[in-house]
């Protein structure tokens, strides 16, 4: 009898990378279709940013005499201010400054605020007690009156405003994931690690950190909007990011210098946009979290 060797069988190869981005993105407008909207919305808003000297169709500093404080029209689509610059073309420059302001301080505000939760959970002990006292004397200021605060001992400028609205977000970030630290550190799968003389900083970079990042993206994209509404209130209040260069919230402010009764076009078209952009954020957010949730996504 002769023996029969069985046929080599090829194993299908793995889906690739931008193949499994783009079945995530799929899959999210078949679970989320409202969610999604947004989410393009806010792609549309970054892409806009990136773009502006293309797309916007005056320099945002250029005076034009001639059309000063006029209602839109053909010309200037949005109008002009007291000075004659183009509305739209500040609105499309000012996302370009609200956007970067609203990502830095984010990032920076809740990436370290998750690293403080994350080691305040797994240490726990007198440094987790000192940490939630220090955090609890950070979240008794109101946001706003924090941030105004530390711009204006700091200076003016966009990395002190970046700065300002970080040190806000850093306490949600912080009792966040470390309330979730406090749920996984005790999981068997922490506990066999630890059994089988892992480091604490294996424990907690490798098996611990790996499973809070759906909370630290539902918290960065949450605090997108309330870091856009806090930069837009600093620049109207005039602790922002100082003029020219515009922003949302200097443009309402410069709105109110052209008279007890501002123009119409210089207060709608950078509320509109800070309404749209803060809505977005928050939306896209809320989509997130219903679909990295196990316990929503029934409900989306």
């Amino acid at each position: 009898m002769t023996a029969t060797m069985p046929s080599d069988r090829v194993l299908p190869a793995p889906p690739s990378r931008l193949r499994m981005i783009g079945r995530g993105v799929r899959s999210f407008f078949r679970r989320a279709p409202l969610s999604a909207f947004w989410g393009v919305v806010v792609a549309l808003i970054v892409g806009m940013a990136i773009a502006a000297p293309a797309i916007a169709p005056y320099q945002p500093l250029k005076s034009d005499f001639r059309s000063m404080q006029k209602p839109p029209d053909e010309k200037h689509w949005f109008g002009t201010d007291q000075i004659g610059r183009d509305t739209l073309s500040r609105v499309i420059y000012g996302s370009r400054a609200s956007l970067t302001v609203a990502l830095g301080a984010v990032l920076f505000g809740t990436t370290v605020g998750a690293l403080w939760g994350l080691a305040c959970g797994y240490f726990g002990g007198r440094f987790d007690m000192l940490s939630q006292r220090l955090i609890e004397f950070l979240q008794s200021f109101p946001d706003l009156i924090l941030a105004m605060a530390i711009a204006m001992a700091l200076g003016g400028g966009m990395t002190t405003v970046i700065v300002a609205i970080a040190i806000t977000r850093i306490p949600f970030g912080g009792r966040v994931i470390r309330s979730v630290v406090l749920s996984l550190k005790e999981l068997q799968y922490v506990e066999a690690a630890r059994g089988l003389g892992a480091s604490h900083w294996r424990l907690m970079f490798r098996h611990i950190l790996p499973q809070c990042v759906a909370p630290y993206m539902i918290l960065a994209t949450t605090h997108l909007g309330v870091a856009i509404i806090i930069e837009a209130s600093l620049g109207f209040l005039g602790v922002g990011i100082p003029p020219p260069s515009p922003t949302w919230g200097n443009m309402l402010s410069d709105a109110l210098n052209a008279g007890l009764v501002p123009p119409w076009w210089l207060v709608l078209f950078p509320g509109l946009a800070i309404t749209i952009t803060v809505l977005a954020f928050n939306l896209l957010g809320d989509g997130i979290r219903d679909l990295l949730d196990p316990r929503l996504r029934g409900s989306v």
